[in-house]
């Protein structure tokens, strides 16, 4: 996997580009293509895998939502954590998400999944591995993905001012302790899985603390309601 090989937006590419010349990503290419050639079924598709960054440039990053791997449902992942495309059923965890909202801003739960317009503000919804088989949870764990993802998130600590990071999760708030609370604002709670959730999700309040912290700093506030 090069540079030029990775359809990938610029402002992304001109602080993390260097990263496809690595050999942790030329293995990882070797991989995806070993298990393309015996004939498994990759998510997302090819050219969904670097959605999130596409959807959300460098600059215009305002929200960091860690997940951990994309969906491995057939037509469930396009490259955007926690998010479906419409037409699919919300997941559990994505449906406990959309509960907080409601509860925190007095909304309905929208009836669609697709987050692709909180990308659109400047939510970068960010899996720590960006592929995964079809059926099979963390089956491309620990291949080179987290590296890659983990060179976004010190690209953002460092170079950015005022992010919130959303680690959920004690896997999210592990991939993310090195950042420095002193320039953003890490807010975490377990996950949002049905499993946990009851457990501090509900009722957290990251959603209105998000926009509270972005408007204290003169940035805009997300429409967590505007799905």
């Amino acid at each position: 996997m090069t540079q030029n090989a990775v359809k990938l937006d610029k402002s992304w590419m001109d602080h993390i580009g260097a990263e496809f010349d690595k050999p942790y990503m030329h293995s990882l290419k070797e991989f995806l293509q070993a298990e393309k050639a015996k004939g498994k079924i990759i998510h997302p598709k090819g050219d969904h895998i670097f959605n999130a960054m596409n959807t959300t440039p460098f600059d215009k990053v305002r929200v960091v939502i860690l997940g951990q791997d994309p969906y491995h449902g057939e037509g469930q992942a396009h490259g955007l954590s926690f998010s479906v495309p419409d037409g699919v059923r919300p997941p559990p965890s994505l449906l406990n998400i959309y509960k907080e909202i409601a509860a925190e801003y007095n909304v309905p739960i929208p009836k669609t999944g697709n987050l692709t317009r909180w990308a659109e503000q400047g939510v970068l919804l960010l899996n720590a591995t960006l592929t995964v088989e079809n059926a099979l949870a963390g089956s491309h764990q620990n291949k080179g993905w987290e590296n890659f993802t983990d060179a976004i998130i010190h690209a953002l600590n460092d170079n950015h001012e005022h992010i919130v990071f959303m680690l959920w999760g004690s896997y999210a708030q592990k991939k993310g302790a090195f950042i420095d609370k002193n320039r953003h604002l890490v807010l975490q709670s377990v996950h949002p899985s049905p499993l946990s959730a009851h457990r501090g999700f509900l009722g957290c309040g990251h959603f209105k603390l998000a926009n509270d912290y972005l408007e204290k700093h003169n940035l805009p506030a997300i429409n967590w309601a505007n799905i």
